[in-house]
């Protein structure tokens, strides 16, 4: 029987000889605040009207077809539609496991579980094949358009959400069809007679493998993720398109000094060799991810946390270019930097990395979806102009209700359904607490198992208070993550300060609890200016507003309808938050002091001396900032991150 509300284990269930500092908690519940809401509009919108999306572009049709149910022509030319319901059902799968699904919700999404599940045993070859794109359009040619076939991509997702399904509800039947779909990619690849040597265009199915695994025991999953990141950047795939860079097979894994070509290949490539280290403990392989992340973020990473610059290729820029107007920064590749960043952060402890996770969720993923749940955006632009016109490989800058290539809202459902997990991590003496989201967290700690309740208004109000239900009766530390941003944190033991401040991002304390103890965290909110290193030519003499885990932007429909390009930030001015409650819900806003710019006389050339493009006065005008990750939902029109200063 299928049970839900069960409080499964997560993505991520280490074995254990896992090679990590941290391990993830034994149980998680977000059960208010600010992401109870987000996810609350992903539980009873987004999933729901998943369904119905998956079914209007096709994706249902086409594996109807695959099972000779239907006739008709295949919907869409595009080989991974099988994903986004694979996605989906992952989503499903997290959903299935809140305990505030109601019954007659609940029932519902079993159904179509349960309908998704037999469809899909029904498409399954003999050996174990599975997809409908091949089998419908091209069923001679199994494994044999590899560099953009995505064949083994939409195995991937197929296996994660098999994976998730049986972990939140014990549902075993796509799990099965998981497993047979591996075991014929165990069969058909490698180096020996008959089989295929090659790689997936589309890096996926290693992470996927290594899930698989820790699953099921099942050693030879592990050892055909080995070799899928063993054969990457062995000129496989050949020059395509856009050369090898693109996805990842210009360069050995370990030889790999720089993050190249498609963001979102390029991410997910690296979480599953950062899960191939896990398990089988080649520094090697940690090193190169080390090295990829440490290059990435320094160099090709957005003030949100989004990367990609280039539209043609969704691909990364050269160092530091980094365009506004023309940034990709795809929903996507934010969920992607996201599990990397929690993989690195249980790898090594090192708070940095959950720094860019909290930057990257905050702002680079949640922008993706609108407030009311029910549209996304692809690409995520830092700035757009007034009468803003997409052309070519630009895009239209507004959130859809779905998309022709539809891989970001699914994959928006299943970060969000399972957002719960990525909050605590713990060793065997300490529980990290490095998100802080309302909530019940429980994780194994010095021989017994330690509960904490959580409650905050992040990211509005900096107050953090943690409870400690239940524990252990020996010592133990209890590691609070400090946001690089925020000088001037605080900490109280049952009131009582404590000294010391944060080391290397984590204010730690160590004693013997007892239920009823109280920490109070409190994180100064202030708001700030940012400035960006000068080799980011297009953010020089410009500032950047945050607050908190938040970064901000001014939209036209706050500026009295002044251009935005007109408009510069008083520097030297204090910044002012304000609560409000209006059409983006509640939220806090920054009001600033700025002016709006003369314009220089018409002409018909823009350029000249500095002295005869010098722009008149400017007039004193106030600004008001708003969270990036509600821009675009009151009215399309301009907006802008980094605004020009004086």
């Amino acid at each position: 029987m299928i049970e839900t509300g069960r409080r499964s284990a997560g993505p991520i269930r280490l074995t254990d000889a896992s090679a990590v500092r941290l391990r993830p908690a034994t149980g998680a519940l977000i059960t208010g605040g600010f992401w109870a809401g987000r996810r609350a509009v992903n539980r009873d919108v987004c999933v729901p009207e998943g369904w119905d999306r998956l079914h209007e572009a096709g994706n249902f049709h086409n594996l109807e077809l695959a099972a000779a149910r239907v006739t008709g022509d295949y919907v869409n030319d595009l080989p991974f539609l099988d994903s986004d319901l694979y996605k989906w059902l992952e989503a499903v799968a997290w959903t299935l496991d809140d305990p505030d699904l109601g019954s007659g919700p609940a029932d519902q999404l079993l159904r179509r579980l349960a309908e998704s599940t037999e469809l899909l045993g029904a498409v399954q070859q003999e050996d174990g094949y599975l997809n409908s794109h091949f089998q419908v359009r091209f069923p001679g040619e199994r494994f044999v358009q590899l560099p953009w076939g995505h064949e083994l991509y939409c195995a991937g997702h197929l296996i994660q959400a098999a994976v998730a399904l049986h972990r939140s509800t014990g549902e075993d039947g796509l799990l099965a069809i998981g497993r047979r779909v591996a075991d014929l990619a165990v069969r058909a690849f490698g180096t020996g007679p008959g089989q295929v040597d090659g790689v997936c265009g589309h890096p996926e199915i290693e992470t996927a493998l290594v899930e698989l695994y820790r699953e099921t025991g099942e050693r030879s999953y592990l050892d055909l993720a080995v070799y899928f990141v063993d054969r990457r950047g062995h000129g496989l795939l050949g020059d395509g398109r856009f050369g090898r860079h693109y996805w990842q097979d210009h360069t050995p894994v370990r030889d790999t000094l720089t993050a190249e070509g498609h963001s979102v290949r390029q991410l997910y490539l690296l979480a599953g060799v950062a899960d191939v280290y896990v398990e089988t403990g080649d520094a090697t392989l940690l090193a190169a991810v080390e090295r990829v992340w440490s290059e990435m973020v320094a160099t090709k990473t957005y003030l949100t946390g989004g990367i990609g610059s280039h539209h043609r290729d969704e691909a990364f820029g050269d160092p530091y270019e980094l365009p506004n107007e023309r940034s990709y920064c795809e929903t996507c590749a934010a969920i992607a930097s996201i599990h990397l960043s929690w993989r690195m952060l249980m790898i090594t402890g090192e708070a940095k990395y959950a720094d860019l996770l909290e930057r990257t969720l905050y702002n680079g993923f949640l922008a993706g979806l609108s407030l009311d749940g029910k549209r996304y955006i692809y690409a995520n632009p830092l700035q757009v102009r007034d009468g803003h016109v997409a052309s070519g490989d630009d895009g239209d800058y507004v959130r859809v209700p779905w998309f022709r290539c539809a891989c970001c809202p699914p994959n928006v459902m299943r970060l969000l359904a399972s957002l719960e997990h990525y909050v605590l991590l713990s060793d065997e003496g300490s529980l990290a607490l490095h998100q802080f989201m309302t909530g019940t967290y429980s994780a194994e700690v010095a021989g017994g198992e330690a509960r904490l309740a959580v409650t905050t208004d992040y990211p509005w109000d900096g107050a953090v208070r943690i409870r400690v239900e239940d524990g252990p009766d020996a010592p133990w530390t209890l590691a609070l993550r400090v946001p690089g941003w925020a000088e001037g944190a605080g900490l109280t033991v049952n009131g009582t300060a404590v000294g010391g401040g944060a080391l290397d991002g984590w204010w730690r304390v160590e004693r013997s609890w007892a239920a009823g103890d109280e920490v109070l965290l409190t994180l100064p909110l202030e708001p700030r200016l940012t400035a960006a290193d000068p080799r980011l030519d297009v953010d020089r003499g410009c500032v950047a507003l945050e607050r908190g885990p938040l970064v901000y932007c001014l939209e036209g429909v706050d500026h009295d309808g002044h251009r935005l390009d007109d408009l510069v930030l008083a520097a030297d001015q204090p910044l002012v938050s304000a609560a409000e409650d209006g059409e983006l819900g509640p939220v806090v806003v920054v009001r600033a002091t700025g002016a709006v710019r003369g314009r220089p006389a018409a002409a018909w050339w823009p350029y000249g001396s500095a002295a005869a493009v010098a722009a008149p006065a400017a007039e004193p005008a106030a600004l008001t900032a708003v969270p990036y990750f509600t821009w675009g939902n009151r009215a399309e029109g301009a907006m802008r991150v980094w605004v020009p200063s004086a």
